[in-house]
């Protein structure tokens, strides 16, 4: 089956972040069982949601794992010009929620798995499909729980975000943190008989602006833009009219941080506030791989481009580092098409993927 023919079914299912994903993942394990593969489905807490892992191969040799997630961020911007969820064709451009973030990848993976398991391979390709990383890399930590039982040391991951197909060596860590303050209602006319939650959540953003401003003194990374860990407040909310005092309010901040610096430390001053609960949303680390490692000049040979420092944007490819798997990111598209309407790919990308992938499965005959 042609890549392209797969995207336009995976399009098709609108697995929208923190929603159900079963029914594709009934899909991809039916196709990837029909052409030999182990497949393993690994349920996640939710109940509605899981993660795939997939071996071609003997799963007892240390191989190479190709990570994608399957989950889509919501596709209700005013400037579709057609159902998000149909893959339709522009000119070269495949166009639909998830085409290039990043279901393009997985699509060109998965229309390689022929080919692969048709090979004598002298080690394993491994396919690991995600849920909502979209929300925080929330799924793939359950995979990599069962991961070493599922497969010997894996030798790398190559994590397919979209990145020109140029391996990329590290990028930040991510934590988001949740604060919420409580509040007595009343009316506003007397206001020394109630208990204003957002004068008292007001202390908590002071001091994530001053944790901001402090992080641009350093420490720094002259592969990053900007070259330091940074603070924000992302969503600010309380209260229901001006003529009443405020019980509720919350704020969502978010650290994104060199590697070398855990995004959570940064953030758990504030999560120690009085009178404040904390809620720890999601966190991942930083990706940092030396460009001298076997598996940067791998992948700079399969994909025919040379390697990129950094990049702004996070995946799971830290996690994967993190549980001791070598880890690089190398996806077709561009990551600035993400999130956004009439989000796309090319057949040209997708087309250098499917053959990244064949190329990987060269390298392991």
């Amino acid at each position: 089956m042609l890549a392209a023919e797969i995207l336009e079914r995976l399009v098709a299912f609108p697995t929208v972040v923190g929603t159900p994903n079963t029914a594709l993942m009934d899909h991809v394990a039916q196709y990837l069982t029909q052409h030999g593969a182990r497949v393993t489905r690994i349920v996640g807490p939710e109940g509605d949601r899981e993660n795939l892992f997939a071996t071609i191969g003997d799963p007892s040799v240390p191989g190479y794992i190709l990570s994608g997630h399957v989950d889509v961020v919501p596709a209700q911007e005013p400037g579709w010009l057609a159902d998000p969820f149909v893959l339709r064709r522009a000119g070269d451009r495949l166009i639909g929620r998830g085409a290039c973030d990043m279901k393009g990848f997985d699509a060109a993976v998965l229309a390689a798995v022929p080919a692969l398991a048709a090979m004598a391979l002298t080690a394993p390709v491994h396919i690991a499909l995600s849920y909502d990383e979209e929300a925080g890399c929330r799924g793939v930590p359950h995979l990599l729980a069962r991961l070493p039982e599922l497969c010997a040391a894996p030798l790398g991951c190559i994590v397919g975000e979209p990145s020109g197909l140029e391996p990329v060596l590290a990028h930040k860590g991510k934590a988001a943190l949740r604060l919420v303050a409580r509040g007595v209602t009343g009316h506003s006319s007397r206001p020394d008989l109630g208990h204003n939650a957002i004068h008292a959540l007001t202390p908590a953003l002071a001091a994530a602006v001053r944790l901001a401003t402090d992080l641009a003194g350093g420490p720094r990374d002259a592969r990053f833009a900007p070259d330091h860990s940074t603070v924000q407040v992302g969503t600010v909310a309380g209260g229901q009219a001006l003529n009443i005092i405020p019980g509720h309010a919350e704020a969502c901040i978010e650290a994104r941080a060199i590697p070398g610096v855990d995004p959570t430390q940064i953030l758990a001053p504030l999560s120690a506030l009085d009178g404040i609960e904390a809620d720890w949303l999601s966190d991942y680390p930083a990706l940092a791989l030396d460009a001298d490692h076997p598996l940067a000049a791998l992948v700079a040979g399969i994909s025919g481009h040379a390697p990129r420092q950094a990049v702004s944007y996070g995946t799971e490819a830290g996690l994967f580092q993190k549980a001791g798997v070598p880890s690089i990111v190398c996806g077709p598209g561009d990551i600035a098409r993400a999130h956004k309407p009439e989000e796309y790919l090319t057949e040209a990308e997708l087309a250098g993927a499917t053959e990244m992938v064949l190329a990987l499965g060269r390298q392991l005959c």
